[in-house]
């Protein structure tokens, strides 16, 4: 039976998704290319993907719905039946008869080249086909950055970063305080006329907003250190059931990369360092934060607060692309596609109209709401990038320092489960 699927139109040209195409693929090898013998597996966790197979799934992905709509035959022997996400559970992957690094690096070598010449050549230029094209482009950029948070969970260098950066702020004053949200409504969802857009952004439709007051910062080191050291670990009250059964579990007394050995230090790919205080928090679950937040007297964000003071001003519900307008992002805006965090106060010029920094890039950001579709949802072709999560996930938005820009839209819906504490995730508070 055909299905008819209501298709976002991108904005991108041949030749743009082409360029975009090649930065993605040069990051994927970079992220791979120091991987060998063992690593390639690594030891089992439940949380990551062994590297092998990951990398054999990004090529699968990138061939099975640019290369493979009409139903070819893939270029390796078996790809369905070892890649397929949809058909093959998590713990099987580590235990599939997967081809050696050097045939998988090879795999993905010809799919990406087969894209590339169709690109270049102008066969891939209508915008149903444009649409895969970049569909598969920011799977494998979410890939990406799945690679580099899985080497911070083995403890392996990270080949795009050089650990903690530890230079001044820049000038930038430290925001303080909270915004002052008022009531109003905000559109959550991206517009038809928005480009590329994942379903469960389908589509825009408007919320009302109570008044509300927002942190204009991320939770700092600094700030959960004293959550920390006041044994907000070990007092029950601050802990909600599933909270507390889950740091009973993992013998949790602390973030996950911290320790105290004299001093207090966080683990950074594999290398013990001080706690750089002015840094984001981060690796810390839902859970963790909402402890936090009950320690403090607050509470996390809905969606729809977050969006409300991340993408709207004063004098209008409308959304900007951007917390900071239209320009595209920056370094001086925000910390995307970066070797490492920068400190809550970075990046001024990028502050929303209503004062809160750093709202894209840096750390993505846990909020209150669980991850269910908007009204009127329906799946796009990809029928598993949704739907199946939908009630068991928690929502985060912004973005990560690993993050590449052209992914870092507000209207951008993250989502992981709460217990979730191995990718680039922090937080931010509302007065209660």
């Amino acid at each position: 039976m055909n299905t008819t699927y209501d298709l976002p139109r991108t904005r991108a040209t041949p030749g743009e998704l082409a360029a975009a195409l090649r930065d993605s693929y040069a990051t994927t090898l970079r992220l791979v290319g120091g991987f060998s013998g063992v690593q390639w597996i690594g030891p089992y966790l439940p949380i990551v993907n062994p590297p092998l197979w990951e990398t054999g799934h990004v090529a699968w992905f990138l061939e099975r719905w640019v290369l493979r709509r009409s139903g070819a035959p893939s270029m390796l022997a078996r790809a369905d039946a070892l890649y397929d996400s949809g058909r093959i559970a998590h713990v099987a992957r580590w235990f599939l008869p997967l081809p050696s690094p050097e045939d998988t690096l090879a795999y993905l070598a010809r799919v990406t080249n087969a894209v590339l010449q169709q690109l270049d050549s102008g066969r891939l230029s209508e915008t149903g086909e444009l649409y895969y094209v970049e569909l598969s482009l920011y799977h494998q950029d979410m890939h990406n950055e799945a690679f580099r948070y899985m080497r911070q969970t083995w403890g392996y260098e990270d080949p795009l970063g050089h650990g903690i950066r530890t230079a001044a702020i820049q000038g930038d004053a430290m925001p303080s305080g909270d915004a002052e949200v008022v009531a109003g409504e905000v559109e959550l969802g991206s517009r038809r006329d928005a480009g590329f857009v994942f379903d469960n952004e389908k589509w825009a439709h408007a919320v009302a907003v109570p008044a509300f007051a927002i942190a204009r910062r991320a939770v700092s080191n600094r700030d959960f250190l004293a959550f920390v050291e006041d044994a907000g670990y070990r007092r029950r009250e601050l802990w909600d059931d599933p909270g507390w059964h889950w740091r009973e579990d993992h013998g949790r007394r602390g973030p996950r990369y911290w320790r105290r050995d004299g001093s207090w230090q966080q683990q950074v790919f594999g290398r013990w360092q001080a706690l750089e205080l002015d840094l984001p928090v981060m690796h810390v679950s839902a859970y963790e934060a909402e402890a936090y937040c009950r320690w403090a007297g607050r509470r996390l964000p809905a969606e729809a607060e977050w969006q409300r003071a991340a993408a709207t001003a004063p004098d209008t519900a409308s959304c900007r692309p951007y917390p900071w307008g239209e320009t595209s992002p920056d370094a001086s805006r925000a910390n995307l596609d970066a070797p490492s965090p920068v400190p809550t106060g970075a990046c001024a010029a990028g502050d929303s109209a209503w004062g809160c920094r750093q709202m894209v890039g840096n750390v993505w950001e846990w909020t209150a709401t669980a991850f269910h579709p908007f009204p009127g949802f329906a799946a796009d072709p990809y029928e598993d990038y949704s739907r199946p999560w939908f009630g068991t996930h928690r929502v985060l938005r912004g973005a990560s320092f690993a993050t590449k820009p052209r992914l870092a839209r507000l209207g951008y819906r993250n989502f992981y489960t709460p217990d979730r504490c191995d990718v680039f995730c922090g937080f931010r508070t509302c007065a209660p």
